[in-house]
């Protein structure tokens, strides 16, 4: 298993709001009904495209090595919508060196991903990763085709259970006041559309 960062896995996306906080967001639309019928029907809260390219672009770049073939240092991903799918995808750019390289290749690393809500530890989190492209410019063929068949482990090692957003203790306690947590998650063409459910009753 490639270790590519010494950052924990889940770091990938945290979404914090520059002045909006998830809290403000969630009362907002808990008690107003915003982008509903308030009372008659669901809840919901959107997260923009622009909040999370911002949090995003701000982990990168990255090193990955890939089994001791080469090394590919990833820049900020150019996120994007899928709503006829209910999924995300992200596009980054590469390069790569290694050994077995006599100098550096650029290319790209495409993925789609889903996204679920983790009570365990109350976060936003991407899951059920396919990888659309692993483009490498100028590489022999042998060598391409070993390397494109690591795009699904490294795309795993870079943005398995990536957690979107980790949810504040400040958030969690407006929640737990207006007995709601987060349900289904609704990729739309406006942003990520999250319904604010009834807290379970244990």
């Amino acid at each position: 298993m490639m270790d590519a960062s010494p950052e924990r896995p889940g770091a990938f996306f945290a979404l914090i709001g520059r002045r909006h906080t998830l809290l403000g967001a969630l009362a907002v639309a808990a008690l107003a009904g915003t982008g509903c019928n308030g009372a008659l029907g669901p809840r919901t809260v959107t997260l923009s495209l622009e909040q999370m390219q911002d949090k995003v672009a701000a982990r990168f770049p990255r090193r990955y090595p890939l089994a001791g073939l080469a090394e590919l240092n990833l820049q900020a991903p150019r996120l994007s919508l899928r709503p006829e799918q209910n999924r995300l995808n992200v596009v980054m750019a590469l390069e790569a060196t290694g050994a077995v390289l006599r100098r550096a290749h650029t290319g790209s690393l495409d993925v789609d991903f889903g996204l679920r809500f983790e009570p365990g530890d109350q976060t936003l989190r991407a899951t059920d990763l396919q990888v659309r492209a692993l483009q490498i410019d100028g590489l022999p063929p042998p060598v391409a085709q070993v390397l494109g068949g690591l795009g699904p482990a490294l795309a795993q090692q870079a943005l398995r259970e990536v957690v979107l957003y980790p949810l504040q203790p400040r958030d969690l306690a407006a929640m737990e006041r207006l007995g709601v947590q987060p349900g289904r998650i609704t990729v739309t063409a406006r942003g990520l559309e999250i319904e604010l459910i009834p807290r379970a009753q244990t």
